[in-house]
Parts: C-alpha cells; structure tokens; sequence
C-alpha cells in the first residue's frame, strides 16, 4: 500500500508510488504480535522482494490451478452431502423411515444445528492447525458420517448421523474463506469465492444426476435413499485422500512453489493489510469481532437469505403437478442458473467494486421469483417453475457476503472469529427456514414463501446501508493517520484491476532500480496480526 503526498491529489499508482518516500511513519511497534508471513520474509530480507508483473501473473496462475481446485471439490461434496436429503425426500424417505409431521424439516434443521455448534470450535482449530489437513480431516469424517447413513432406517438414526454430518461439515466452509483469504488479494477474492460458492449449482445439477440414475435401482435390501446416501459419502471419502496428498497449509510451505515463489505469493499479499497466518488465537480479538456492528451486518443478512426453499426445493416443484422423476430433473436448470448468476455476479462485484448495490441488484430477481409463486394458480406450472428458477438467484448474494466480510475483517484470530459469526448467523436462518415450511402447508407453501419475500427486501436494504458505514470508518481511519503524521490519503493496491498492478509494479520496479527501499516489515501493519479497526493503514471496501 503507498501513500500520496497530502498537499497532492493522486494520479495513479505510479505518482503515488513515487510520492511514498515524503510520509513521515509513527516509530515501529515492537509489542505488535507478527504474523508467520512476517518470519518467513525475515528470513528472505537478503534476497530481492520485488518482482515483475510476469513474475506475479506467473505464481497466480499456479495458484489458482492447484489451490483453486481443491476448494472447488471440497464445497462441492459438501453441498452434495448436504442436499442428498433434497434428492431423496422425493423417494419415499419419508414412509421408509416413517417420518411423520415435522420430524422431515427437523432432519434438515439438525445439521445447521450441529454447524452452528461447532463454529468456535472450527474458528479455534483454523487458527491453531494447519488448515490444509484440516480441511482432510473435516471431509473424511463428513464423507464417512454420511456413508454410515445409509444403515439408518429411524428418524432417531437418521437425525443422530446428521448431526454427526453437520458437525464435521461445520469446517469446510469457514476453512475456505480462511484459504482464500491466505492465498488471494482482496481485489482477486471476490472472484475465487464466488467460484468455489457456485458448486452449488454444479451440486444441483450433478446431484440430480446421480439421483435420477440411482433412484431406478431396485433392491429388495436397501430403500432408495439408503443407496443415495452411500453413494455420496462412499465419494467423499475418497476425493479426501486427494485433498490431503495436494493441499498445502499455507504460501510458506507450498512444496510445489520454488522459494522465489513462496517469496512472491507472500510479498504480494502484503496490500491487503489483513495478515497471512498467525497460529496464535487471541482474545482480544473474539471481543472485537462481538462487539464490531460489521460483524452483526453480515449475520442480519445472512440470516435473512437462509431459508428452507433449497430443502423442500424438490417438494415445491414436485406440487407444481410433476412426477418425482422430472421434479428431479427440473432441479438441473436450477443449478446451472445459480452457476451462471454467482460467477456473474461475482464478476460484476469485482469490475465495479461495489458489492452492496450487487447484492441489492440481485435481491430483485428472488423477489419477483417469489412474489410469482405466491400469486400465480398451480395450473400455469410453466410460470410457477420460471418463478422457481428465479428464486434460485438468491444463492448469488451468499458469496458475496461472504468476501464482502472476509475483506473487511484484519487478524488471523478476527478473521476466523467473524468468519464464525457469518456461518452462526447462516446456520440460524437454516434452521428457522425450513420450520416456516411443512409438509402439512402442500401445495402452496404460502408461510415459508411469504417469510423468505420479506427477508428478501430486508437484504437489499441493508446492502444499500452497509456502505455508508463502511465510509464512516475509512475516514476515521483517514483521521487517525493525520494524526500519526502519516498522509490520509492512502492507495488500496490490494483492490488493483490488471492495468493498475502493472503500473503499479513498473513505478515499484523504477525505485527499486534508483536505489529506494519499499517499506521495511517493522514500519508496516500488513504482517503484525492487527486487527482491521486497531490497523489505521486497512482500507474498507464497499
């Protein structure tokens, strides 16, 4: 990050590059807790950390087509395992494994029970291990919960083993965010969440699949939902050896990259001013995670777009006037425009830097899918199922939330903590969503789709407010520099589009060549594991 002059306005990275060496720094704090990243390029200080634009695009590229694809497998058997209970309720779960009243939509709200248990417990061990194994360990016993599944034939089994499944599940995607914030700058995260955030569509899609094949199986030993569940867990098991074998736990100990490389891909992250990794859990920072009002936006909003609709989604369709076959089948266009609409969205957050008026935008296509299938007769079932199919864009907004919050939040145990908070707050709606839906409201579903109207429109409010207060805080910030003596005016590299990096670097690579030293690890914030609000040089994003 480089800060312009202050009697200067600023023309660009280059001018503001330039002007860096006039700032007057406050002395450095030797008490402030430092991140690993810093031991590491300690360790490198006698090697050159500066690096070409084709040296970055280069380590990128690495990163996105080995990390990247880990995060993708990962989200996508969790989403499997999660929804099998989707697929299978169209199977005769239900009279199989004589399920009676609301004891289905309990099966559904348990796992987020468990998932909301267990998040201390996933922010404390995403700080203190290494994640990569972590990340092994959640999908092999979540793959294994969902296996054993398949010898459940009680609601009591059934309802304990999901549990069990919530509970390791609880990991995976904290543990995401907590890669891609390790991995990415803040202006490339957006993105890569909303890649691996859009397996829920391929879920759907692909989930639909196997079901449809697997439902037609006839066996005189197993119900057709027994199979299903065996079959997704069975997979999961394996894709964790893989995940264990090629995931690595942090830059630092990447064996595929070279040490220049390493170098690079900490060097690089120095900009977002949130820290790498930490090991080290610190109370302070829970405390300020709880009493942050960030922290309470995001849960407002994510609690509002947890609804039930993905667990009776097959049930709905199926009161449109279906067989159980084609609402299965009808469950695959769901999926690919929930693809097409998180990567689109994501890609919009990203080219226009403002992720509330996105995630405003989106709220309005769930709205009038809603609004569409509260008023229109069930005879018009083609209408009915486009209202269906726009009411899946709602899966959009939770990626967006969840790299809104992560690039707000600073300090490795903050970022867990309020990471934490936003999956509470996601496991809350997901248990209340699907008790506003029953099997007892068929066909209409008026209650659970009059509730989720309503907090459609509350979400899009509060994405217009959101960034207000975000701007209320960067100019504090701004005010706590001037204050230090450091300039107010500061250049957010870390949200750099392509042309910005590349000049940027070419002015970076230009002081370097007459002998002017980037700023010393001890006079900068990005690597001390300070929180977002004690660090004056972090910068909020809209």
């Amino acid at each position: 990050m480089t800060t312009p002059d202050k009697s200067q306005p600023a023309h660009g990275p280059a001018a503001a590059a330039a002007l860096a060496t006039d700032e007057i720094s406050p002395a450095p704090i030797t008490d402030t807790p430092t991140d690993k990243a810093t031991t590491f390029l300690q360790a490198h200080a006698q090697t050159d950390t500066t690096f070409t634009c084709d040296e970055e695009r280069q380590v990128l590229r690495r990163i996105d087509t080995r990390i990247l694809p880990l995060l993708l497998g990962a989200y996508f058997f969790q989403q499997l395992d999660k929804s099998s209970l989707s697929y299978v309720s169209i199977f005769g779960i239900t009279e199989d494994a004589k399920l009676v009243g609301q004891q289905y939509s309990w099966l559904g709200s348990i796992l987020y029970i468990a998932q909301l248990v267990m998040q201390p417990l996933a922010a404390f061990i995403l700080v203190k291990f290494p994640n990569g194994k972590v990340i092994a360990s959640a999908i092999f016993l979540w793959g294994s919960s969902q296996a054993i599944m398949a010898a459940c034939t009680s609601f009591q089994s059934l309802l304990g083993l999901r549990f069990m499944l919530g509970s390791f599940e609880a990991m995976i995607a904290p543990s995401c965010i907590a890669v891609t914030q390790m991995w990415w700058r803040r202006g490339e995260q957006t993105l890569r969440t909303s890649y691996w955030n859009a397996m829920n569509g391929i879920t759907a899609i692909v989930g639909s699949l196997f079901t449809y094949g697997l439902g037609h199986i006839e066996s005189g030993v197993m119900f057709k939902y027994q199979i299903i569940f065996l079959f997704c867990g069975l997979l999961t098991v394996v894709y964790a050896g893989v995940v264990l074998a090629f995931m690595p736990d942090s830059p630092m100990e990447a064996k595929y990259l070279t040490e220049r490389e390493k170098v690079i891909a900490v060097e690089r992250l120095r900009a977002n001013q949130m820290g790498v990794s930490s090991g080290k859990w610190r109370w302070e920072h829970v405390w300020e995670s709880l009493l942050d009002l960030k922290t309470w936006c995001w849960f407002v909003i994510i609690v509002a777009i947890s609804g039930g609709i993905g667990t009776f989604g097959s049930l709905i369709v199926k009161s449109f006037g279906y067989t159980k076959f084609e609402a299965i089948l009808f469950n695959i266009p769901f999926g690919a425009i929930q693809f097409i609409v998180i990567i689109a969205s994501g890609w919009v957050a990203t080219r226009f830097k403002h992720k509330g008026l996105t995630i405003a935008g989106v709220c309005v296509l769930p709205i009038v899918g809603t609004i569409i299938m509260l008023t229109v007769p069930r005879e018009q079932k083609g209408v009915l199922l486009f209202g269906y199919y726009l009411v899946s864009c709602m899966a959009a907004i939770t990626p967006l939330i969840y790299a809104w919050q992560a690039q707000n939040t600073g300090g490795d145990t903050k970022k867990k903590c309020t990471s934490g908070m936003v999956f509470i707050g996601m496991c809350t709606g997901n248990i209340i969503g699907p008790l506003l839906y029953s099997v007892d409201h068929a066909p209409l579903y008026r209650p659970g789709l009059i509730s989720n109207l309503v907090m459609l429109v509350l979400v899009a409010a509060l994405a217009i407010l959101i960034p207000f207060y975000l701007m209320y805080l960067n100019r504090r910030h701004a005010k706590r520099r001037e204050e230090l003596g450091k300039n107010a005016v500061l250049v957010d590299e870390s949200m750099f589009g392509k042309g910005q990096v590349e000049s940027g670097k070419a002015a970076e690579l230009e002081e370097a060549g007459a002998g002017v030293k980037p700023k010393a690890l001890e006079e900068d914030n990005a690597l001390r594991d300070m929180t977002d609000v004690k660090n004056e040089d972090f910068i909020y994003v809209y």
